[in-house]
């Protein structure tokens, strides 16, 4: 693993996941250890939404959330989920609403219902008007066109886990996005068509994420026993990007942390 210790931020991290369950407290000391000082906490359906806001009064100084459903649960959005989602979004710990958008690599929840789910939460996020964490895979025509009608209505929308091609990233910056890179930049099988588009990154549109558990950066060494991903290797993250963008690893973090302080409206700290 990296030396790097630098203070970071994570903008995206499961940790209601099961796998984190047993060991949440080793898992955020050694994100501080790491240097990983802010997570921001997914929220994914009512449920993990809910939990993750109660993780955010466990550790306070540390983790912040999101409320929102992904489009794997899009089939239980009501008008019961509608409110507690909204209720949520009134407390200031949880900093945008999401995890939201579509998927149709799996169809885990029909597409008219995902397409729905998805314009609801649009149109909550400029009612409360906090940013969006948006969810885009192998649906890019459809969530383009989508985002494209509800953009000006919105504060902010970040495209969490990209891994898309030069030309979909463009397509998101002309629309003021914000980039969410995980740890497939790390990725030398799978990731090169992401690295190749980082290059063109403006680094005022990029923040920083590690999706824990999942997404486990495959050149980590030594690799985790479980293969479980957690915050405290967001710096491997930031290593492999200074490399491709040829940017100070300092340099690299404090700009990402400066973008992710305005673009979540956080308090800077020093």
């Amino acid at each position: 693993m990296t030396s790097i210790a630098l203070p970071l931020i994570d903008i995206g991290a499961n940790l209601t996941n099961s796998r984190f369950q047993d060991d949440l407290d080793a898992v955020l000391a050694r994100s501080r250890q790491a240097g990983v000082n802010k997570i921001i906490v997914t929220g994914t359906s009512s449920a993990a939404s809910r939990a993750a806001w109660a993780l955010t009064q466990r550790y306070p100084d540390l983790l912040l959330s999101t409320a929102g459903v992904h489009p794997h649960d899009a089939k239980h959005w009501d008008d019961k989920t509608a409110k507690l989602i909204a209720d949520l979004l009134r407390h200031p710990q949880v900093v945008a609403v999401g995890e939201c958008g579509l998927d149709f690599n799996r169809n885990f929840s029909p597409r008219q219902q995902q397409l729905d789910c998805f314009e609801a939460q649009l149109e909550l996020a400029a009612k409360v008007k906090k940013p969006v964490f948006l969810h885009d895979r192998d649906a890019h025509a459809d969530f383009l066109a989508i985002l494209k009608r509800h953009r000006s209505n919105l504060t902010g929308a970040v495209v969490h886990c990209f891994t898309g091609t030069l030309e979909e990233m463009r397509a998101y910056l002309d629309l003021d996005c914000h980039i969410g890179i995980t740890g497939w930049v790390c990725d030398q099988r799978r990731g090169d068509t992401l690295r190749q588009a980082v290059k063109h990154l403006p680094l005022n549109r990029l923040m920083i994420e590690t999706d824990a558990p999942f997404l486990t950066p495959p050149n980590l060494s030594p690799k985790p026993a479980n293969n479980r991903n957690e915050p405290a290797f967001l710096p491997h993250v930031l290593a492999t990007l200074s490399r491709i963008m040829q940017i100070k690893p300092q340099d690299l973090a404090a700009q990402t942390v400066a973008t992710t302080q305005a673009f979540f409206a956080l308090p800077v700290t020093n």
